[in-house]
């Protein structure tokens, strides 16, 4: 099953930094900017990083999965014109596996898988955001 539209795929491919949001226990919302990498085999974001296991972000995703996740860029001033994928999603932290992410990755990851994802200025033929269920 393809979870992600065929833009969103290649989108996702050129970028290697994206922004996590996460909650803490009590609720406080936490965001941070992130390697990543897309996985075309999961359909998922797979987060990575040196020293993942001992951040914040790993604990909160550790603890509450409901997360979101954000890469965006801006492609031209004038005319204004930006691109950008939102999904939200679950978390599932891994303790082994990360090094092979890429290079500066260390073992501890983070996979996201959506429920939602929100799209814009990815597919030509799109006038507009589009939103859609995938769970």
């Amino acid at each position: 099953m393809t979870t992600f539209t065929e833009h969103e795929q290649a989108y996702l491919a050129e970028w290697r930094l994206g922004r996590l949001a996460t909650v803490d226990d009590v609720g406080r919302p936490h965001v941070v900017p992130v390697g990543f990498r897309f996985d075309t085999d999961a359909q998922a974001i797979v987060v990575g990083g040196h020293n993942l296991g001992r951040t914040k972000k790993f604990r909160d995703a550790s603890r509450n999965p409901h997360v979101a996740f954000v890469v965006d860029d801006l492609v031209s001033t004038d005319p204004w014109v930006v691109r950008g994928i939102e999904l939200r999603g679950r978390a599932q932290t891994f303790t082994e596996g990360g090094d092979r992410l890429g290079p500066g990755f260390g073992s501890a990851w983070i996979q996201i898988v959506p429920d939602r994802i929100v799209a814009w200025g990815i597919d030509p033929a799109s006038h507009g955001p589009t939103s859609r269920s995938v769970s």
